[in-house]
């Protein structure tokens, strides 16, 4: 799989189909029926591409099969990734919960699933580090996997504006990154979300211990650009919720960060982040 996609323009996508449906409709009623299209699923890349690809192109395949056919998107980058949505490319998104106020503001997005549990931010530091509070990170090197992710950068770097805590940033592209970067020595602590670090080996986590979590939020949803047909968005949501129902897709689900979906809602689960104050800290890519 290459990393590197080809953008292609949303309107022309929809005019194409639309045309595609009025010729076959306008010809004989022999011709063969127009082929489902296929919508363009782009997915936040908290680890690395071939990780990312690995956990999400089952859940692909089994979508297709329930009638919804994507192409799933893998962007190298979580900055990429932002230019993807941002420019209305995407018809489905999985994406932060700061993100998804971003892309509503951009493109009206509606999210339409997420997982059941909240989400949760990490400042995660060495296992044998001195530091035992905020205040003992002053003036050193924290690495975050891109600025706008909500939960391991955004809410944590606002938090260290508060406290008034001098420190560097670096930022490592992707989460397995961020916290590499602790491992190796270069950096005194890393931002992370709490089902990312969850995956990591045991050994990994071991050797890494929280010194600050974030309050809980609405986690990362699927959400869909406002061309995609609202029968198609409600198909989603009902695929999603009767493959946790059946206990054989379990793993598929857990792989997602999403064994408990259920539906989404903008106005209760992320309007509120936008009373925040976050987006003096919101870094335009």
């Amino acid at each position: 799989m290459s990393s590197a996609v080809q953008l292609r323009s949303p309107t022309r996508r929809v005019l194409l189909r639309t045309l595609a449906a009025a010729t076959l409709g306008a010809g004989a009623g022999t011709a063969a029926p127009a082929p489902s299209p296929r919508w363009r699923l782009a997915v936040v890349p908290q680890l690395t591409p071939v990780e990312m690809y690995g956990n999400w192109q089952p859940l692909v395949e089994a979508l297709s099969r329930a009638g919804i056919p994507c192409e799933l998107v893998i962007h190298p980058t979580i900055a990429l990734f932002e230019r993807e949505f941002l420019a209305g490319h995407a018809d489905l998104i999985y994406l932060n919960p700061y993100h998804m106020v971003m892309a509503r503001n951009a493109h009206g997005y509606i999210p339409l699933v997420r997982d059941q549990r909240a989400l949760e931010g990490l400042l995660l530091v060495a296992h044998d580090a001195a530091a035992r509070s905020l205040q003992d990170l002053k003036d050193s090197r924290i690495s975050f996997p891109a600025p706008n992710a909500l939960g391991a950068s955004l809410y944590i770097r606002a938090v260290l504006a508060q406290e008034k805590v001098p420190y560097s940033s670096h930022y490592a592209g992707n989460h397995r990154n961020a916290i590499r970067q602790v491992l190796a020595g270069d950096s005194a602590a890393a931002g992370l979300v709490r089902a990312t670090y969850e995956l990591e080996p045991p050994e990994v986590r071991r050797a890494l211990r929280v010194l600050y979590t974030t309050p809980a939020i609405a986690p990362h949803p699927i959400a869909a650009h406002p061309r995609v047909p609202p029968a198609l968005r409600q198909q989603l949501i009902d695929s999603l919720l009767s493959l946790a129902r059946d206990p054989r897709h379990q793993r598929l689900l857990q792989a997602v960060q999403m064994p408990g979906p259920v539906a989404a809602s903008y106005q209760r689960d992320y309007a509120p982040l936008g009373r925040l104050g976050l987006e003096r800290f919101v870094v335009r890519q």
